[in-house]
């Protein structure tokens, strides 16, 4: 009993700190957005994604902004954006919420 205990402490450990390992911490402040003129919606449905910075791992790239359909009807998109976290500036994946 002990030592399934001991094992399942072991791997929730690791579950946490794999999930730590994951982030990339970039020392430099990203760039202010650019902001892009976008042309006329191609359907009703469609919503505008802002465009971001993506990092490299020399610096940072600007990834234009596109339109897309929600994935289910009533889907907000939340926007990509850099928090800072960890002495440094963390990239948080935009996601339909």
């Amino acid at each position: 009993m002990f030592r399934k205990t001991l094992m399942g402490f072991v791997m929730t450990g690791a579950l946490a700190m794999s999930a730590l390992a994951a982030d990339v911490i970039v020392r430099v402040a990203p760039p202010r957005p650019v902001y892009e003129t976008r042309g006329p919606a191609p359907g009703r449905s469609h919503v505008w994604i802002n465009g971001y910075h993506r990092w490299d791992g020399r610096g940072y790239v600007w990834v234009p902004g596109h339109w897309d359909v929600p994935p289910r009807p009533h889907r907000r998109w939340v926007e990509h954006r850099w928090v800072k976290r960890h002495g440094g500036y963390v990239f948080v994946e935009g996601h339909w919420r």
